[in-house]
């Protein structure tokens, strides 16, 4: 038998060697997982914006009718709304986030969903 010569670009990991094919599940997509998940789970936020059209008095009964916000907490938001321009009235998961905007268009509100801030 003869002696073999191996070289050390021939050798897995050495400097210069072929890396050959990347492993199963090597990449970016194992990576981006976490990031993906994280987004799903962001709570999401309604806000109601101030207007020139609806009192006060009804801002605080639709917060009342809807969400069945106690008064005191229906009169807090509709402060905020009122002097701050904007309050966050509900959070969680975008999809009832969603149907809360589309409810307060349906009252004549004017609100937008958020992520909420981390």
């Amino acid at each position: 038998m003869g002696i073999m010569s191996i070289s050390a670009s021939t050798l897995p990991g050495a400097p210069g060697a072929d890396p050959g094919p990347p492993a199963p599940g090597a990449g970016t997509a194992v990576a981006e997982r976490p990031a993906e998940e994280s987004l799903a789970q962001t709570p999401w936020v309604t806000i109601v914006w101030d207007d020139p059209v609806n009192l006060m008095s009804y801002v605080t009964h639709v917060f009342r009718t809807y969400f069945n916000y106690p008064k005191e907490k229906a009169e807090k938001l509709m402060l905020a709304v009122h002097q701050e321009g904007k309050a966050i009235v509900s959070s969680g998961g975008r999809e009832q986030m969603e149907r809360d905007v589309v409810a307060m268009h349906d009252y004549g509100l004017w609100a937008t969903l958020d992520r909420a801030d981390s």
